[in-house]
């Protein structure tokens, strides 16, 4: 990796790496995990259907997310060991790394719905706040028309605030306005392909797909070695941490 783009990465506290897989390898995870969404979907309670679908699209139910990809997925799994993006996680957080917590992310056309400016460090409460990386592995390209990912610059040198959650919405913690109104968000476009990493401080959101395009994505938060969710403000399953190098 160029130090170059390391030195951005610890200034900026995100950086897209494009070109990381090929198109075909995105298209085999795809395949995988649209089966295992169509499983999901079949037998998810009612009790759970806030969490999971998409409240963005009305014509139809469509997932918004799954959580633990890499517990339940070999292909995915695959993706976490491959030495093409552990030595760009390595260059982050140091070498020895696990996968503590993994999601994927659907973002259907015509449709699917925002995420809010968060910080994932308030939802993981690790116990080494710059020991936390995620990889944003975009499994179609991800614009600005169907809902690319937004980062607020240099906020990982900064503090982690307290978020709040709508009511109803436990799961949708995010930053308040009068802070996030102080800090502007800047795109980041990736390629079908490509990476997205983030530092777990760095404000991050995504907006909506009013295009005719999914925006799909796969996104692995890593540890550095010894690393753990001391003081989360949801639930993790610690059982789950996949060691990968």
């Amino acid at each position: 990796m160029d130090p170059f783009d390391a030195a951005y990465y610890r200034h900026h506290g995100h950086l897209t790496v494009n070109g990381v897989f090929q198109s075909d390898e995105m298209d085999g995870v795809v395949r995988d995990i649209q089966a295992w969404g169509e499983s999901f979907l079949q037998t998810l309670p009612a009790e759970q259907r806030a969490w999971y679908i998409d409240g963005g699209v009305t014509a139809r139910t469509v997932l918004r997310k799954l959580d633990n990809p890499h517990a339940h997925r070999p292909a995915v799994q695959a993706l976490a060991r491959d030495r093409r993006l552990l030595d760009l996680v390595e260059a982050f957080i140091g070498p020895g790394v696990s996968v503590y917590f993994s999601q994927i992310f659907f973002k259907p056309p015509e449709g699917g719905g925002p995420k809010p400016a968060h910080q994932d460090n308030f939802y993981f409460g690790p116990a080494d706040p710059e020991g936390v990386v995620t990889a944003w592995i975009a499994l179609d390209d991800a614009t600005l028309e169907n809902g690319c990912l937004y980062f607020g610059d240099g906020t990982n040198q900064g503090p982690v605030y307290g978020h709040f959650a709508p009511e109803g919405e436990p799961f949708n913690l995010q930053i308040p306005p009068d802070i996030l109104a102080r800090q502007p968000m800047v795109p980041a476009p990736v390629r079908k392909g490509g990476v997205s990493f983030h530092h777990g401080n760095t404000f991050h959101c995504s907006g909506s797909n009013n295009s005719s395009k999914w925006r799909r994505a796969c996104a692995l938060h890593f540890v550095s070695d010894g690393n753990s969710f001391d003081t989360p403000a949801l639930p993790y399953d610690h059982s789950l941490k996949f060691r990968v190098s």
